[in-house]
């Protein structure tokens, strides 16, 4: 039986402790590539979370086959979606969640980050289509956007190829909290923290006029604060669901 070597991992956390560590303060946040053990970056980021709503139920379904091309459609096609982004500094799935996170240096590009929640939401609607043609059951999900500045730390066990970043801030645990709001309790499906909304919305409407304000409704309470939820589609993208999804 193996036997966790504790001299040894003494000796790892006091050289890391008492190690140099550098934190550069970036207005955009570098790629994976830059961050050793030995710096970490602090840099504005916004984060998405889209969240299958009952999943429980989901997973529960007997029909081992149906379920497992559910999921997997589901996050085969919310993953193409979310990596489309140059910004894009990680994506992945946790569960029953697909997530990304991406470096937001400017207005524009916390903008990008909520459209690419809109094509999500349009997206949801072709899929469960399609999942009713094959009599398969339909899902419904939560989007949750957060924008924030985070200290980003690469993390893990040097030399054994065993890391990761860590997100250390708000933007992420935010956007994985209202995901969990969204087509739930009277909420619409895309619900997004007052520093996304606040820097994306005069872009917004000035690409579709004042109206784009009537489309969020605001909430306050104690735990995330003020936040917004909306229900916004891709109008292209749904006239061409509506009109069959023809190939040609």
């Amino acid at each position: 039986m193996a036997s966790y070597d504790y001299k040894s991992g003494k000796k790892r956390i006091v050289e890391i402790l008492n190690n140099k560590l550098e934190v550069f303060e970036k207005d955009k946040l570098p790629k994976e590539n830059d961050f050793t053990f030995d710096n970490a970056y602090e840099s504005w980021i916004t984060s998405i979370f889209v969240d299958i709503r009952q999943s429980s139920e989901l997973f529960s379904n007997e029909d081992k086959e149906e379920m497992s091309k559910i999921i997997r459609s589901f996050t085969s096609e919310v993953i193409e979606i979310l990596r489309l982004e140059d910004n894009l500094r990680e994506i992945g799935i946790r569960g029953d969640c697909v997530y990304a996170i991406y470096t937001t240096q400017y207005q524009f590009d916390i903008y990008t980050i909520l459209d690419l929640s809109f094509q999500v939401n349009t997206f949801m609607i072709m899929l469960n289509n399609l999942l009713s043609e094959k009599g398969f059951q339909k899902i419904y999900v939560g989007i949750g956007l957060s924008t924030a500045k985070e200290l980003v730390v690469k993390a893990g066990r040097k030399g054994t190829g065993i890391n990761n970043m860590v997100w250390i801030g708000e933007a992420v645990t935010k956007a994985s909290n209202l995901s969990s709001l969204g087509n739930k309790n009277g909420y619409r499906s895309i619900v997004l923290s007052s520093l996304t909304y606040s820097n994306s919305i005069d872009i917004l409407v000035k690409r579709s006029g004042e109206k784009a304000k009537k489309w969020f409704t605001e909430h306050y309470d104690y735990t995330y604060k003020t936040h917004y939820d909306a229900n916004i589609i891709k109008t292209d993208f749904n006239e061409w669901i509506e009109g069959g999804m023809k190939d040609e």
